[in-house]
């Protein structure tokens, strides 16, 4: 009966097709500068953080669980005992972004009207740590506990036979909180995708705080005055961590192809695919000649392209649209909020290359086992 709605999510949850829209959709979400913030108002979207939208959107991912819980494939996924957390998950981003957002925007109301904070508790307003906190905390330690005691006994952990190396499962998937991980394995080496990459992420998430230390948005909650922090923190959190989890559980079946939510994982399915690096693009397929000899020379254009990348546009959008943050930030400050913003969108960079051209390698020095 909803064959037709299934093949339209099926297409766009392919990944060239689902990551665009969410790499186009956050910076309307979380308007880093004054034109998205224009149309951020403009298309209604700061109605999201209201208790409406806030509903509006539990309904929304609510109703495509259910519809997908009948359906005959994609409801042996959401069944599995490997993957409710990840459902959990997906609900506990949900909440904590939006009521994150929610008090920013009120408290930045609050400000235009010129009136305090709502975390601006006066000196009378005291909570004592005993009995106030620590009831709450034994509170929600009983109640947590109860909680995992009915789960553990309502779904049992999947525990499988002992491990087998002449017999590995198909896919073979690492734990939820590695799948994002493993994703970065398909374009990246390991050293980038599980050393690199990972620690740029996590540490420079964390360090954004400390970075951009606006004293007009400390102790409370603030989006108008850390605009470009929040967008690049919520880019590299949503769209290089939550979404690289939810498709290595959902939409990576057998030999890790990628298959849709109502798609059939069949392990019969083969995509063919011929991964060339930028040099033999370069001089083999444009210039037409063979490769240098030197591995300087064979890849001189993905050396030039990154140093570009990395030294040239910082300069540019310094004395561009983010000079106010530079003037605001410092120089120091501001190479280091940009360097992590630009190592977090060379990844989805490299993922469009691969999807679109079969890009392996912009740089591919195998004699050193340095390969990018």
């Amino acid at each position: 009966m909803f064959d037709w709605l299934k093949e339209i999510i099926n297409l766009l949850s392919t990944p060239s097709i689902s990551f665009t829209l969410l790499a186009v959709i956050i910076p309307f979400v979380f308007p880093p500068t004054d034109w998205f913030e224009k149309w951020h108002r403009r298309l209604g979207l700061h109605h999201l953080w209201s208790i409406r939208g806030g509903w509006g959107l539990f309904g929304l991912i609510t109703a495509f669980l259910v519809f997908g819980f009948f359906d005959e494939n994609f409801g042996k996924i959401l069944s599995k005992p490997d993957n409710v957390p990840i459902m959990m998950l997906i609900y506990f981003v949900f909440f904590f972004v939006w009521l994150s957002m929610h008090s920013a925007y009120a408290n930045d109301a609050r400000l235009a009207r010129g009136e305090k904070v709502e975390e601006d508790y006066g000196p009378d307003e005291k909570v004592l740590v005993w009995p106030d906190l620590v009831y709450i905390e034994l509170t929600a330690l009983v109640l947590m506990t109860v909680f995992l005691i009915i789960w553990s006994v309502g779904l049992p952990a999947p525990l499988e036979e002992p491990a087998n190396p002449s017999l590995s499962p198909n896919p073979a998937k690492a734990p939820w909180y590695f799948l994002g991980l493993q994703e970065m394995l398909v374009y990246f080496d390991p050293w980038l995708a599980g050393v690199i990459f990972p620690t740029f992420i996590i540490v420079g998430l964390m360090a954004l705080p400390y970075i951009d230390d606006n004293p007009k948005a400390s102790g409370y909650y603030s989006f108008a005055n850390r605009r470009v922090s929040i967008f690049i923190f919520m880019f590299g959190f949503l769209a290089l961590w939550i979404f690289l989890i939810v498709v290595g559980t959902f939409f990576r079946g057998p030999n890790w192809n990628f298959f849709g939510p109502f798609e059939e994982w069949s392990i019969a399915k083969v995509v063919p695919l011929t991964n060339v690096n930028l040099s033999e693009y370069v001089w083999v397929k444009l210039l037409r000649i063979g490769l240098p000899s030197h591995w300087l020379v064979r890849e001189s254009v993905g050396i030039i392209m990154l140093l570009l990348y990395f030294g040239v546009i910082p300069v540019v959008l310094a004395r561009g649209k983010l000079r106010g943050l530079v003037e605001r930030l410092g120089p120091t400050s501001y190479a280091l909020i940009i360097f992590l913003a630009l190592a977090m969108v060379f990844l989805p960079i490299k993922m469009y290359l691969r999807w679109t051209i079969n890009l392996k390698y912009i740089i591919a020095i195998p004699e050193a086992f340095f390969n990018i």
